[in-house]
């Protein structure tokens, strides 16, 4: 059995080549796995175009949502984010939050924080940093942001547990979080949730829908919100690699679906009276 400490060495090697890839490429696969598809398009990916900050050096396609778009961010805020890969949703978000703001970075992949940095100095961005760590044991003190991002990242962390529980440390009193993840709602067929490819391609790597938002209540989140959710549908010539004709017409016709969503929540003021949380 593939232990945590080996899934993320999978996910860090991968994604470590992924960083040396082209946007066309990461796309045509699953969040840049390398399981290329010959139907060019996003299997995840939502559009950055028209969105203020968007650096395309910075995009190497591997999102399944625009959290950032949702994620309330004010003039001044401190924000971090989470699998911060070549820097495309820091850049965005330091165009919300302003020079008065701060942004921060956070990925476990050297060749990407090497890539974001490149990409910050090319931008001439003093307020935009990126800090090499896990974010189940994330490098930032209690109590720093006020804002947390992160796209379709927590689907490849083992224990997505610790990284709520960090999530909920860092995050000043009365700060919030919007995150793009994918998540299941049915079983997910065991071809795929074996293959170590599909787990740094984020689905294997997902759980069900339930579980996700029951672990953002279970860590103390209030006012938890679905801010966005679409289907995701993986090409024919991808399943092809983990079924054959009659397994794949079975998945098919099946029940299980994947899919991206984008769930806002917020912790809780400080208490004002003694006793009345812990």
């Amino acid at each position: 059995m593939t232990t945590d400490e080996q899934l993320k060495e999978i996910v860090k090697q991968k994604y470590s080549e992924i960083a040396l890839q082209d946007k066309t490429t990461n796309q045509s696969s699953c969040c840049g796995s390398g399981c290329c598809s010959t139907e060019v398009y996003n299997i995840m990916t939502d559009e950055y175009n028209d969105i203020n900050g968007y650096n395309p050096d910075a995009d190497l396609g591997l999102g399944c949502g625009l959290p950032t778009q949702f994620a309330k961010i004010k003039k001044g805020d401190t924000v971090i984010d989470l699998g911060s890969g070549a820097g495309n949703d820091c850049f965005v978000a330091r165009a919300e939050t302003g020079e008065t703001g701060k942004v921060i970075g956070i990925d476990f992949t050297e060749a990407m924080i090497d890539k974001a940095r490149h990409n910050a100095e090319k931008l001439g961005y003093n307020n935009v940093e990126f800090r090499i760590g896990d974010i189940e044991k994330m490098p930032v003190t209690a109590n720093a942001a006020d804002v947390i991002v992160s796209n379709c990242v927590l689907n490849l962390v083992p224990e997505k547990d610790n990284v709520f529980k960090e999530i909920y440390r860092v995050l000043k009193p009365g700060g919030h979080f919007s995150i793009s993840d994918v998540v299941l709602v049915g079983q997910l067929p065991v071809e795929l949730q074996h293959d170590a490819v599909m787990y740094a391609g984020c689905v294997s790597g997902a759980v069900q829908k339930s579980e996700y938002l029951g672990l953002i209540e279970k860590n103390g989140f209030k006012n938890i919100t679905l801010q966005k959710e679409k289907a995701i549908v993986l090409p024919d010539d991808i399943l092809k690699n983990y079924f054959d004709e009659e397994g794949l017409e079975k998945f098919k016709a099946g029940d299980t679906g994947i899919f991206s969503i984008t769930v806002y929540a917020e912790k809780p003021e400080a208490c004002c009276e003694p006793g009345c949380c812990s």
